[in-house]
């Protein structure tokens, strides 16, 4: 089984995928998006565009997580954010015509929470401290500038289904992802302390400046 973890940027896919992982033995995340910054990098600075507009990502995440879930004997978790019609057919869409069980879920919130969850998840404060007033906040700045287009797009039904998660905290939206694919984590016994300083690392390991 494939759980493709869609929703805005800022929107919670990661760390909730990182969660499941954590608590679903046998899993595995597969980040579509390292393979779109490998891509990204390849080409020279002025060429770097969305690298889902390269057709050459939209087939390699198809044959990678084909691959995933032919040989591996778990469940596959890929958290990407994918808002285009069609290159969600290419993707979920092609996975499922191979024969995948693909369940394909949309985290969304309002406006003003994923703007909180952009702003901690930047790390600003400590960024400019070390590197300077305008360092290693570009990321968020483009999705910030992406927000209002995601959450337009990704309210439509063929991005269903929908969580809404400005009330819930990241152990519950994988629980309920979890109920709804038929799957049973392991029951979640971290304290509140150590679940934010678990979630702060992922977030660190997942900081890029490009």
């Amino acid at each position: 089984m494939l759980l493709w973890i869609n929703g805005p940027f800022g929107g919670g896919k990661t760390q909730t995928a990182h969660e499941i992982r954590r608590r679903l033995r046998g899993s595995v995340i597969c980040d579509p998006e390292h393979a779109g910054f490998g891509l990204r990098r390849t080409l020279p600075p002025g060429l770097r565009g969305d690298f889902q507009d390269l057709a050459s990502w939209r087939q390699g995440v198809v044959e990678v997580l084909d691959l995933a879930l032919t040989k591996h004997d778990g469940v596959v978790i890929a958290p990407m954010t994918v808002t285009n019609p069609d290159y969600f057919a290419e993707t979920v869409g092609r996975l499922r015509e191979l024969g995948h069980d693909v369940r394909h879920f949309t985290l969304l919130a309002q406006r003003e929470t994923v703007l909180k969850r952009l702003r901690e998840r930047g790390f600003g404060r400590l960024l400019q401290y070390v590197a300077g007033k305008n360092a290693g906040l570009r990321r968020e700045s483009w999705a910030v500038q992406q927000l209002d287009h995601c959450l337009e797009r990704l309210r439509e039904p063929e991005f269903a289904e929908h969580l809404w998660t400005d009330h819930s905290t990241v152990p519950k939206t994988a629980d309920r992802i979890a109920v709804l694919a038929g799957l049973r984590l392991r029951p979640n016994n971290e304290g509140a302390l150590r679940t934010r300083v678990r979630q702060v690392g992922v977030g660190i390991r997942h900081i890029r400046f490009d």
